[in-house]
């Protein structure tokens, strides 16, 4: 089959083979790129028109028992400088937000075990005490059944989970033991079975990444019936392993977005601040591929330069209100309009 009929298969049925997926992550031409990214904004408009949600992002720690090649904030950067916000502000970031109009609130940070169960429920039963129209969204990787279970119990909404790569042997290459495939992939079953609306993604252009790599991981999104899928380019970062690594390239990206959405297409699907690094455009960009979420952040200005993953991270020196009007003028700009909404998945029935 042609490229173009490849498109119109996928958007019709929301499935291809595996090889299929291969052909059209090398699309090359402008003509077949536009033609993707027009059937991917289409079949987004036709769950969420042309709105963009906003989730206000809080990197509450930048502690992490891990120590992934790619991450800024791995265990093994001793140059950093280490931080956690108190409970106090991490509640001041949600008032600021919620005055700003952000109805969902992502609570995001390194593996830290500072952060107790209890701790976390506490944090998600505070801001739903404080704003109980908004949605909490948790990133706080990888934890147990039980401890998922109690942060659902106390309120928590959605939880963000990369796998990363579902293949085993090239996920030993982005992570030291004894963090595993298996054991991140059934984190994300637990998550589903939980109830939560559950998210899972991967980097674009990771050190030693095929094109197989990515087409196994869409797959996956799909077979997960994922509610939130999360694509970026990659990014190095000076203080890590893979410091001389390229980066990620921006129009494969760009393709991988658009064919994420044809397969899931009811999924919430953010433009990330990692393409907006690697691009000046590429939020934009992103949402003209099937994008329909943006995450501004709300922490403290004087932490943001501290939570790094990669190296030269945009608006690390803005202030909330910033982060919030530039976004709502860049998406104005090209059609779009941010809502004040929790922006929950189409396909999802909300608690």
């Amino acid at each position: 089959m042609t490229n173009t009929e490849l498109i119109d298969a996928l958007a019709e049925n929301h499935t291809l083979e595996k090889s299929e997926l291969v052909q059209l992550l090398q699309i090359n031409t402008d003509t077949e790129r536009d033609y993707l990214f027009s059937r991917s904004r289409e079949t987004a408009q036709m769950y969420y028109g042309k709105k963009v949600y906003m989730r206000g992002l809080i990197e509450f720690t930048n502690y992490c028992k891990n120590d992934c090649y790619y991450c800024g904030i791995r265990n093994g950067n001793t140059a950093l400088e280490r931080y956690r916000l108190t409970d106090d502000q991490i509640f001041e970031c949600c008032n600021t937000g919620y005055k700003l109009g952000f109805r969902t609130f992502v609570l995001q940070g390194g593996e830290d075990e500072f952060f107790t169960c209890e701790h976390i429920c506490r944090l998600v039963t505070g801001i739903k005490s404080f704003h109980p129209d908004c949605a909490v969204t948790l990133s706080l990787g990888e934890k147990t059944k039980d401890e998922y279970q109690a942060y659902f119990d106390a309120g928590a909404d959605r939880y963000l989970l990369r796998e990363e790569t579902v293949d085993a042997t090239y996920f030993r290459r982005l992570k030291p033991p004894p963090l595993t495939a298996a054991k991140r992939k059934q984190c994300l079953y637990d998550l589903k079975k939980i109830g939560y609306q559950t998210g899972c993604g991967f980097m674009v252009g990771s050190p030693f990444q095929t094109l197989e790599n990515i087409a196994d991981d869409l797959l996956f999104a799909c077979s997960l019936k994922a509610e939130m899928i999360g694509v970026g380019p990659f990014i190095p970062h000076h203080e890590t392993p893979f410091r001389d690594k390229p980066a990620g390239s921006v129009p494969l990206t760009l393709i991988v977005i658009a064919l994420a959405r044809l397969l899931v297409p009811t999924a919430l699907i953010p433009a990330t601040t990692a393409l907006g690094t690697a691009d000046p455009l590429g939020r934009e960009k992103g949402m003209l591929s099937g994008a329909n979420v943006v995450m501004p952040n709300l922490s403290p200005a004087e932490v943001r330069r501290l939570y790094l993953l990669y190296d030269n991270k945009i608006c690390t020196g803005d202030e909330a209100a910033q982060c919030c009007n530039c976004m709502g003028l860049r998406m104005h700009s090209i059609g779009y309009q941010v809502v004040v909404d929790r922006g929950d998945c189409a396909a999802v029935s909300v608690r």
